[in-house]
C-alpha cells in the first residue's frame, strides 16, 4: 500500500487533542478535500501494541483507494474503536485511543466507550429522539403490511433521515432492520448492511431468486454521483475525427525493437498521451477547467488516464506529459495502472488532472463517447485502430488500405466551443499522422 505521512494527517485531524490521563483520541482523517467518510480496511497494530515513528498503523479505505497511515511518533495503540471492516466512518469521528509509553491505560476502555456513543454527523441525527406527533410512513410497502410486533419501539420506527431515504430507494422495510444507534435507532449503516436472507417468520429467503444485489463500493458511489452531476450540469458536445495511424504503427515497431533489451514496450496509448499533450500546447484554451466564475487555463498538461478496476473507474495522472518522452510516459502509465488496479494509488496520483483520455481500443470498440471528468473541460474517447479502405490516386486500383483510429472529443460548451474543439482535434490529428514531430 502507498504511504500517506501522518506529518500531514495526524496533526490535521487524526489527533483531536481531547486528552484524559494522557490518552488521546485518534479520529478519521480527511484524506482529500472532498472526503466526508471512509472505511477501516485493517488495523496493522493490535490493541496494547507499541509502535514507532514510521510504522503503518492501519489502512484507510477512501472512495478511490486504500491508503496506509503511518505513525509520526512512538506510542501505544491503547484501544480500537472502529474495528476492521468498518464502513462509512465520518471524518472527525474517533477510531482509536492512543497513548504514550508509560501512560496509565486503565481509562482507555472507558474513553473508547464514551467515543463510541458520540453523536453521528448532522446528516445522520437531525430527527429528535422521541418525536411527539405521528409521522407519515415512508415505507415502500403499505402501512397495513407492517406487523406491529416487528417495530423497534411501540408503533413507531425510529430511524435517521438518511437511513429512511436509503431504505426507501432500495425498497428495504425498516421494520425488519435492527437498529444499532442510540436507543435502538436505525442509522445509515444498519440499512446498508441489511440483507434480506430471512423473512419475518425466520424462514430462509427464496433461493431461486434470479438476481443478486451487489453492495456499492465507496468508489462506485462516488463515480455515480460525479458522472450524473457532469452529465446534467456540463453541456456536452461531441466532435469525431478519423486518424490514419500507419506512421505511428511503423514508428512504434522501430522503437519497440530498440527497447526489447530493456524489457520495455510502447503502446498506442503512449503515443496518444504524448499527442494530446502536444496539441494542448498548441491550443491551450482546451487545457482548462470550468470553475463557475472563472475558466482556469493550465500551463502544463497533466493527463488523466481512465483505468478500469474491480471497484470502478479511476483516473491516475501522468504529470506534465508534454515534457516527457514516450518511454517515460509508457513506464509511468503502466506503473499507475497497476497501482490503480491494486488499490494502491495515493491521492496526489489521481486528484487533479487537466484533460482525460478514455481508451477502449484494446476491447475492439471502434467508436464511443465519454462523459467529461469535471471540472475539466474535455475528455477524449479513443477507439480501436482498424484497417480501412480509402480512395487513393497513387494506387492503380483507385483505393488503398490504411489503419484508421476514430476518436471523439467530448467538450464542456461553457469553456470550449465548437471551433476551439475542432482546432484542438486538428492539432491532435496532425501529431499522430506525423509522429516524428514529437521529436522536434
Amino acid at each position: 500500500m502507498s504511504s500517506f505521512s501522518l506529518a500531514r494527517i495526524l496533526y490535521r485531524g487524526l489527533h483531536s487533542s481531547a486528552r484524559r490521563n494522557a490518552l488521546t483520541k485518534m479520529t478519521m482523517p480527511a484524506m482529500s478535500p472532498t472526503m466526508t467518510e471512509g472505511g477501516i480496511s485493517v488495523w496493522k497494530k493490535a490493541e496494547g501494541e507499541t509502535f514507532s515513528s514510521g510504522d503503518v498503523l492501519l489502512e484507510i479505505e477512501t472512495d478511490k483507494a486504500v491508503i496506509d497511515v503511518e505513525a509520526q511518533e512512538d506510542g501505544i495503540l491503547a484501544k480500537i474503536v472502529a474495528q476492521d471492516g468498518s464502513k462509512n466512518v465520518a471524518v472527525g469521528s474517533t477510531i482509536a485511543i492512543l497513548a504514550e509509553e508509560g501512560d496509565d491505560l486503565s481509562g482507555a476502555a472507558e474513553l473508547a466507550a464514551s467515543a463510541a456513543k458520540e453523536a453521528p454527523p448532522p446528516s445522520e441525527e437531525k430527527t429528535p429522539e422521541a418525536p411527539k406527533g405521528p409521522e407519515p410512513s415512508k415505507e415502500p410497502s403499505p402501512p397495513s403490511t407492517v406487523s406491529k410486533p416487528e417495530l423497534p419501539k411501540g408503533d413507531r420506527i425510529f430511524a435517521s433521515p438518511i437511513a429512511k431515504k436509503i431504505a426507501l430507494e432500495r425498497g428495504i422495510p425498516l421494520s425488519k432492520v435492527k437498529g444499532t444507534g442510540p436507543d435502538g435507532r436505525i442509522i445509515r449503516e444498519d440499512v446498508e448492511k441489511y440483507k434480506p436472507e430471512l423473512a419475518s417468520t425466520g424462514a430462509p429467503a427464496d433461493p431461486s431468486a434470479d438476481y443478486v444485489d451487489i453492495p456499492l463500493s465507496n468508489m462506485r458511489r462516488t463515480i455515480a454521483s460525479r458522472l450524473a452531476e457532469s452529465k446534467v450540469q456540463s453541456p456536452h458536445f461531441y466532435l469525431t475525427v478519423d486518424i490514419q495511424m500507419d506512421k505511428v504503427l511503423k514508428l512504434r515497431e522501430v522503437f519497440n525493437k530498440s527497447l526489447a533489451d530493456k524489457g520495455a514496450k510502447l503502446s498506442i496509448n503512449d503515443f496518444v498521451v504524448k499527442a494530446v499533450a502536444k496539441a494542448l500546447e498548441d491550443v491551450p484554451e482546451a487545457n482548462s477547467a470550468w470553475l463557475g466564475e472563472v475558466i482556469r487555463q493550465f500551463k502544463k498538461a497533466d493527463i488523466s488516464i481512465a483505468v478500469a478496476t474491480p471497484t470502478g473507474l479511476i483516473t491516475p495522472i501522468v504529470k506534465d506529459a508534454g515534457s516527457k518522452g514516450l518511454a517515460t510516459i509508457s513506464a509511468e502509465a503502466k506503473a499507475l495502472a497497476k497501482k490503480a488496479r491494486d488499490g494502491k494509488l495515493s491521492p496526489h496520483e489521481y486528484q487533479g488532472g487537466t484533460f482525460t483520455i478514455s481508451n477502449l481500443g484494446m476491447f475492439d470498440i471502434s467508436h464511443f463517447t465519454a462523459i467529461i471528468n469535471p471540472p475539466q473541460s474535455c475528455i477524449l474517447a479513443v477507439g480501436s485502430t482498424q484497417p480501412t479502405l480509402v480512395p487513393s490516386s497513387e494506387d492503380e486500383r483507385g483505393f488503398k488500405t490504411v489503419n484508421v483510429m476514430k476518436v471523439t472529443l467530448s467538450s464542456d460548451h461553457r469553456s470550449v466551443d465548437g471551433a476551439l474543439g475542432a482546432r484542438w482535434l486538428t492539432a491532435f490529428k496532425g501529431y499522430l499522422e506525423n509522429p516524428l514531430t514529437f521529436m522536434l
